[in-house]
């Protein structure tokens, strides 16, 4: 998904919210949240053996869970993502407690060739395929790698099978750099999410999203190189790294468990070594 503008809000209405969407929450049947226990690392585990798509299944905004076209595939021991329409590689299992890391490399399909490359790693999922059938994505956090964007956080609310709204929210610390956007700053104003995106710390201003365009200070690789990306999620907070560089971080995030989601949108794009870790104690 593409950068869009965020505008502050209040810390008191922050606790506002946050208090109505446990509400939500717990007004929600279990089965819509989760179907199953999520489980927490002990030791780490592949999720891509390397082999096939074993412990995944796929999900397309035009054809459910039919992969006619073989968007999804294994290609020389990686996972390649057609990018061709709307959806996701979802694992079967929902994870809580975790320390994701994943590498991507970009292929050279692309759906618009005026605009960045563009996919992301969702995290958390939960709620029906699609966000009740009709969409792309189910509830989830996003974590972008749109190129200029690598680190940034998409808040996405599915719905459940009965249409109703699945909560989903996160907290950030900011600041506001000169384009009048806020960018993730340590010690900064706490800003809850409020429908827009949440940039990463040095996402640089004014950035034009046209193709292969880079950021000055980008952490990402250069675009036929692998990019390491880490998702630490403990309890409910939530660290975003980009080659080793932490560059976003969240509190009060929830969904705080859910499927591991690789997204398919528009852009052609291969995975290796996407692995789950247990927490550091």
């Amino acid at each position: 998904m593409n950068a869009r503008r965020q505008p502050f809000v209040s810390f008191d209405r922050f606790l506002f919210t946050l208090a109505a969407s446990l509400s939500l929450t717990l007004c929600l049947p279990p089965a819509a949240v989760l179907a199953d226990e999520p489980v927490a690392p002990e030791k780490p585990i592949r999720l891509f053996n390397g082999k096939d798509l074993s412990g995944f299944s796929t999900w397309l905004k035009a054809t459910g869970h039919d992969d006619p076209h073989h968007v999804f595939s294994v290609v020389d021991g990686k996972i390649r993502i057609s990018g061709e329409g709307l959806g996701y590689l979802a694992t079967d299992r929902a994870y809580k407690n975790y320390h994701l890391t994943l590498e991507y490399k970009w292929g050279k399909f692309t759906t618009d060739p005026a605009s960045v490359r563009n996919s992301g790693a969702l995290l958390n999922g939960i709620g029906p395929d699609g966000g009740a059938g009709d969409g792309a994505w189910m509830t989830c956090l996003e974590c972008q790698i749109a190129q200029g964007c690598e680190g940034d956080l998409i808040v996405i609310r599915g719905k459940d099978a009965n249409g109703r709204l699945i909560p989903a929210t996160a907290t950030s610390e900011t600041e506001t750099a000169a384009d009048g956007n806020t960018r993730w700053k340590a010690g900064g104003r706490k800003t809850v999410y409020s429908g827009k995106q949440f940039w990463w710390s040095k996402h640089q201003p004014f950035f034009q999203e046209r193709l292969d365009n880079r950021g000055k200070d980008d952490a990402a690789s250069p675009l036929d190189q692998w990019t390491r990306v880490e998702c630490i999620m403990e309890g409910r907070h939530l660290t975003i790294k980009i080659n080793g560089v932490t560059v976003n971080e969240f509190s009060d995030v929830m969904p705080s468990a859910g499927k591991i989601l690789l997204q398919n949108e528009g852009s052609e794009i291969y995975y290796r070594n996407v692995e789950l870790l247990p927490l550091k104690k």
